[in-house]
């Protein structure tokens, strides 16, 4: 199933439809390969030029050049530190919100590059973290001086939802089926299109628009927020399983860390909102 990232529905991670629109008839396979013999076997799809035709033999060593979890989470490490690391920049400099501001809108244009781009690029992904991270450390430090100690809980909160979601899809409590992906993405344009009707509210009529950013209305709304991001974590996971079973190239493991990143940015932004606003009532 495709994920609602755009990074991955662009890559095809899908164990519908196979890697990269090959969905062609099963190819059966013998062996210990735990997909073998599956009618719905993507890995085996005569047309995937990932896919390691004939006998899988017991205890054959992985294939080199291709993704593994170890390269997601060394690429993901390089990402998420970049946007650490900018954002403790911007904090230290006391950067204004305005700056950050700027700094967001170019991460958002490098953001959607890199998404219709064919193919990863690390330099491009490194740079939209580290503008990213301008903009964290920027906003961060504003809402901090608010209500103290925000930044730090919206940290917190934001492992705590990783950890958590990550057990919880090993142990297949969470399952990422078709229907699970069509509610997630419904929910998401739904909550999308419900903030930038606030926004334009509050732009035309001045205010809080509808109520979305403050009181109780907010934390709902914010809460949600988090709930959608959990979600999106989830997907994430699952396409990162498939394409590891895949066998797709190693260097789609930065396409793995961008999207992660993304998800984990959303996810730290509205725990930011959401604890900004308990402190503020």
């Amino acid at each position: 199933m495709r994920s609602s990232n755009p990074v991955f529905t662009r890559r095809g991670f899908s164990r519908d439809g196979g890697y990269a629109g090959f969905n062609a008839g099963p190819q059966p396979q013998t062996g210990t390969n735990p997909y073998a013999g599956s009618p719905t076997n993507p890995y085996a799809q005569p047309g995937n030029p990932y896919a390691q035709p004939g006998v899988v033999p017991p205890g054959a060593p992985p294939r080199s050049g291709v993704m593994t979890i170890d390269s997601v989470v060394s690429r993901t490490a390089l990402t998420l530190g970049a946007v650490v690391a900018a954002a403790t920049v911007a904090w230290v400099t006391d950067m204004p919100i305005g700056l950050g501001v700027l700094f967001a809108l170019v991460a958002m244009g490098l953001g959607l590059w890199q998404s219709f781009k064919r193919e990863a690029s690390p330099a491009l992904i490194l740079s939209y973290a580290v503008f990213e991270g301008l903009f964290l450390g920027a906003i961060s430090n504003a809402i901090n001086e608010r209500a103290s100690g925000a930044a730090m809980q919206a940290v917190i909160g934001t492992m705590a939802v990783f950890a958590g979601v990550l057990f919880m899809y090993k142990q297949r409590i969470i399952r990422v089926t078709k229907r699970f992906t069509q509610f997630v993405l419904a929910a998401a344009v739904g909550f999308v299109l419900l903030a930038m009707v606030n926004l334009v509210v509050a732009m035309i009529g001045g205010g809080n628009g509808l109520g979305l950013r403050d009181g109780g209305l907010g934390i709902v709304f914010g809460l949600i927020g988090v709930v959608l991001g959990a979600c999106f974590l989830a997907l994430d996971f699952k396409m990162v399983e498939d394409g590891v079973a895949y066998g797709v190239p190693e260097k789609e493991s930065w396409l793995a860390a961008f999207g992660l990143t993304l998800t984990l940015v959303w996810i730290y932004l509205e725990f930011l909102r959401l604890i900004a606003i308990l402190q503020g009532e």
